[in-house]
């Protein structure tokens, strides 16, 4: 293998990560250009240095309350106005006929996230904190991603510390990374231009950190990007995270063109899937974990991935909505034997977990 990374002319790279030296923009610029083995093997480097031969996993459940947006970002299948047919709120007891429907499975994450609807008010969403956490008392409750935060923030008047504080106080354990997209200002305008910015999303990030609220970061790619302002994306996430150190997980996602207002482009290969997971890996030095996304890159890519950087599949998931929109032609949900099947195969050890990455006992 290292004459494949000399004949790719990666050996300055290659002696950096064998001895822990920082990458720059220009090696993640030029890893995207250079053969996607050289590129895994690099990364797998990392990746074992880290972890080992653990994979981790998290037996989950998703709950998307609403798919009402006030954003309608043009890359979004899910997000719909609130007079079109297919536009939904679940209530509180709909959610809890959702938590009820699986108590008896041993759920160690509940994940909530919706689009930002105008009519719900705040004590909604702390009220279902309150039900999930009476419902699910051991369970971790990842809910709300940034862009969550802002609109909570914005409908009540109150600054986004007060708006964590009082979620953290109602069940809250960690904040998902979604929203966060390309932090470039180019690709919001053309893609997402009623999102909050990418300096905003990194604010509020930090904000949640430094009040005890760990977060995972995400980077979606494949749509109209380039690959320095993916490179510019990571290198961001990098330093906020040497400044607060509360970002535990990073998820690359795969664009999903099918049912946007961009279905007109391709989206990702599975060459560039893999690749930005394994630069994601060498760039983001000081994130302890990758997670290949097994709802957008299907089982099987997602796999694979664990020998090119990433370490987590995710989880079981059940009834994820937000991509399957989109056209996902992977399953609604996987077992636990399913998850640990694929991460034996793959030649690692599964590991089970919660939302904080400690391990759980089965």
């Amino acid at each position: 293998m290292e004459a494949l990374i000399k004949e790719a002319g990666l050996e300055e790279i290659y002696h950096k990560v064998k001895a822990g030296k920082r990458l720059l923009k220009e090696d993640g610029i030029r890893l995207y250009n250079a053969p996607l083995l050289a590129v895994g093997y690099l990364a797998n480097i990392v990746r074992e240095r880290l972890h080992g031969k653990r994979a981790y996993y998290v037996y989950n459940q998703h709950i998307n309350y609403s798919n009402i947006c006030v954003n309608l970002c043009k890359f979004c299948a899910f997000g719909r106005p609130k007079n079109d047919k297919r536009a939904f709120v679940l209530s509180l007891e709909e959610i809890e006929k959702k938590i009820r429907e699986r108590i008896r499975e041993p759920i160690h994450e509940v994940h909530i996230v919706g689009g930002l609807n105008p009519d719900l008010p705040f004590d909604y969403y702390l009220d279902i904190l309150h039900l999930v956490k009476k419902l699910r008392p051991d369970a971790c409750i990842k809910a709300y991603t940034a862009v969550e935060i802002a609109h909570f923030s914005k409908i009540t008047g109150k600054k986004v510390e007060e708006v964590l504080k009082e979620l953290k106080g109602a069940g809250l354990t960690a904040l998902p990374g979604g929203g966060a997209e390309v932090f470039s200002p180019r690709v919001r305008k053309l893609v997402c231009p009623k999102k909050i910015s990418g300096e905003r999303w990194l604010e509020i990030s930090k904000i949640a950190h430094r009040l005890g609220i760990f977060t995972n970061a995400t980077l979606l790619y494949g749509h109209v990007e380039t690959i320095e302002e993916r490179i510019d994306h990571l290198l961001a996430l990098r330093e906020a995270q040497d400044e607060t150190g509360g970002f535990i997980c990073f998820i690359p996602l795969s664009f999903h063109p099918k049912n946007t207002r961009l279905s007109n482009l391709p989206g990702p290969t599975g060459i560039d899937d893999l690749k930005t997971i394994a630069i994601s890996r060498l760039i983001l030095d000081n994130i302890p974990h990758i997670k290949a996304y097994w709802i957008m890159l299907t089982p099987k890519l997602a796999q694979i991935s664990l020998n090119f950087g990433a370490d987590d599949l995710d989880g079981t998931v059940i009834e994820e909505k937000i991509t399957h929109m989109a056209g996902a032609a992977s399953e609604q949900s996987l077992t636990r034997s399913q998850l640990e099947g694929l991460i034996k195969e793959a030649g690692y050890q599964p590991t089970e977990r919660d939302t904080l990455f400690r391990a759980v006992n089965a």
